[in-house]
């Protein structure tokens, strides 16, 4: 029964292995024209110059936020400044999510609109293979996250007090959280624009 609490980040891991396959499955596909391609670079090299931007914005609210729950979260018997940690912890694992699918999506839309070219089945296999690096890079990094932290609090830094484990890891989750709200909404704005 001991042995459950590692199931979590094992399950994480292997989502990242299956998001990369799909990666690496996706720059093999055909990427169309010249034409297509230099459009493409054009568009990728704007996202990535938008989630650069918008990165540095989130890691001055990312700082400002775990300098407030670190001091809110001291002497305090159920609580730890040590969620200031978690907190940005699961901002930076939601980030990297983020620029894993964007990377992932500006290849995968060039692709998918090359194999539309061929057939309607192989447009659908690289779009939905693109998805799922997004989705399975975030499920991924949650659990390697989430399950990591739970293993280190509870076996070393916080042994026997679960309380004020389940306190701090819930600042993971409000880092990623955070970060993934910004990013949905900025990035809305931005593809829209």
């Amino acid at each position: 029964m001991e042995n459950l609490i590692y199931a979590a980040p094992v399950a994480g891991v292997l989502a990242l292995l299956f998001a990369y396959m799909n990666a690496s499955w996706i720059n093999k596909q055909d990427a169309g024209d010249q034409t297509m391609k230099d459009i493409a670079a054009e568009i990728a090299k704007g996202a990535m110059a938008f989630l650069g931007r918008e990165y540095k914005v989130l890691a001055m609210f990312v700082v400002v936020v775990a300098g407030l729950l670190a001091v809110a979260n001291m002497g305090s018997k159920d609580h730890s400044p040590i969620i200031a940690g978690a907190f940005v912890l699961g901002a930076v694992c939601s980030g990297l999510a983020g620029y894993f699918g964007m990377r992932v999506a500006t290849k995968a839309n060039l692709r998918t609109t090359a194999a539309a070219r061929k057939s309607l089945p192989e447009a659908l296999q690289v779009a939905f293979s693109g998805g799922a690096v997004m989705g399975m890079s975030v499920v991924g990094l949650a659990l390697l996250g989430l399950g990591g932290l739970f293993i280190l609090f509870t076996t070393v830094v916080f042994k026997g007090q679960l309380n004020v484990t389940l306190n701090v890891i819930t600042g993971f989750s409000m880092g990623a959280s955070s970060i993934a709200l910004f990013a949905r909404v900025g990035g809305g704005i931005y593809t829209k624009a």
